[in-house]
């Protein structure tokens, strides 16, 4: 108990919260990209989120991510149930903070990771098989890539590739899963060929600010203590924001004549998820230089998806997929001793091997992610299906999946709700 700092404990239960408030900032930014029939079914999807995976993460996902390797591969169950995680600092992962507060700001990652795969099958996924497919992908995905990244003993952490936040851990494995969602789920209905405009882009652009926002804890925190790492952290995080929200407006600005409020929020995001890995890493002006290059790649990114014709509603695949990648490997090029001494210099400081470790760490993470999400998937469409059916769909997942809709023009035309409260 005498190793606990209360300034760091401060600083890293503020950022807990901080992580926290992201997923109800993500349920905004995505709900307001759909159509007005499924803003309530996207909201939910991220908000059950915050309740399913923080038991589940408490009763045995956090064991396997951080508990006693085994192989490189996975923790062992000696904190099953929280067991033995206390007060008392753990000093493999957090030595001034209790073995607690490292144990829930873990936790907020895993709860926004899979919220996050959302984006890629909106409007279309059944909710009950939703929730399995998310409970068995955060122990099947998550937890194994956690570990393999940032557990003591983890192949990847051996390695010597670096992930300061979860490039790889968070961003990537989305994204690839993301993928695989969109292609065993299949498109929406009249996809391609109606529109499907989002219909609450206020509410969209609040998300990206509450995003933004909650990104300084989710970066920042990631120092596990209040001090100048925490503080370039959180200086790069924030300039790689901005360099990306101009750099996607003026791509999109170059590319279609007009910038869209949907495009700033849409590159300010990108550049928070570039930053991501390299946070811990790089200073201010490799920040800038990470930022501007994701907002570019992100929208080219996003403009792929119309020319493979894979329906990744939301552009998780564009933004975290194209944004993680680009990050990681960033990180490898620009990375620096001199910002942190516990991380390695990249090629662009006299170490390419490090670009090589950045690169084989995300491919190792993309097939996995690849790999488990399509069998997973697989299995769930042939023993209860993965959509809902047509009707439902054309209905909208809010009366479909929950009998509410979003807004009381949605009952009008003769729509009456199920069992009113």
């Amino acid at each position: 108990m005498d190793a606990i700092n209360t300034g760091d404990t401060a600083f890293l239960l503020l950022s807990t919260a901080l992580v926290m408030f992201m997923t109800p900032g993500l349920a905004l930014f995505y709900g307001g990209m759909v159509r007005s029939k499924n803003v309530l079914g996207m909201l939910m999807q991220s908000f059950v989120m915050i309740g399913l995976v923080s038991v589940l993460w408490a009763v045995l996902g956090y064991t396997l991510a951080f508990g006693t390797d085994h192989g490189g591969l996975i923790g062992s169950l000696q904190w099953i149930g929280l067991r033995g995680v206390g007060e008392a600092p753990n000093p493999d992962y957090a030595a001034t903070v209790p073995h607690l507060a490292f144990m829930m700001f873990q936790g907020m990652f895993a709860v926004i990771t899979p919220a996050l795969i959302t984006g890629a099958f909106a409007e279309r996924m059944r909710f009950s098989s939703f929730l399995i497919f998310s409970l068995l992908w955060s122990l099947t995905v998550y937890s194994p890539v956690a570990h393999w990244v940032w557990g003591v003993g983890g192949w990847i952490r051996e390695l010597g590739a670096l992930d300061f936040a979860g490039g790889t851990v968070v961003h990537i494995s989305s994204a690839l899963a993301a993928l695989a969602a969109a292609l065993v789920i299949g498109q929406r209905r009249g996809f391609g060929r109606e529109a499907m405009h989002p219909h609450n882009l206020p509410m969209t652009l609040l998300g990206a600010g509450i995003l933004w926002f909650g990104w300084f804890g989710f970066n920042a925190g990631s120092a596990l203590a209040s001090g100048g790492l925490a503080a370039n952290a959180f200086v790069v995080t924030h300039l790689a924001a901005a360099a990306a929200a101009l750099s996607w407006a003026g791509a999109e600005w170059v590319h279609k004549g007009q910038p869209t409020t949907l495009g700033v929020a849409s590159g300010l995001v990108a550049g928070l998820v570039a930053i991501t890995p390299a946070s811990g890493f790089v200073g201010p002006m490799s920040a800038l230089a990470i930022g501007g290059g994701a907002g570019v790649l992100c929208y080219l990114g996003v403009l792929l998806k119309w020319r493979l014709k894979y329906d990744d509603s939301l552009d998780v695949v564009g933004v975290h997929g194209v944004g993680g990648t680009f990050g990681a490997l960033a990180t490898g090029l620009l990375a620096q001793t001199a910002i942190n001494s516990a991380g390695a210099d990249g090629a662009f400081f006299g170490n390419p091997g490090l670009l090589g470790k950045q690169m084989l760490a995300v491919v190792a993470v993309m097939a996995w992610s690849f790999f488990v999400t399509f069998v997973l998937l697989s299995i769930i469409k042939a023993v209860m299906g993965v959509r809902v059916r047509d009707e439902e769909e054309l209905l909208g997942l809010d009366l479909s999946q929950h009998s509410e809709a979003g807004y009381a023009f949605a009952q009008s035309g003769g729509v009456r709700l199920q069992d009113e409260h």
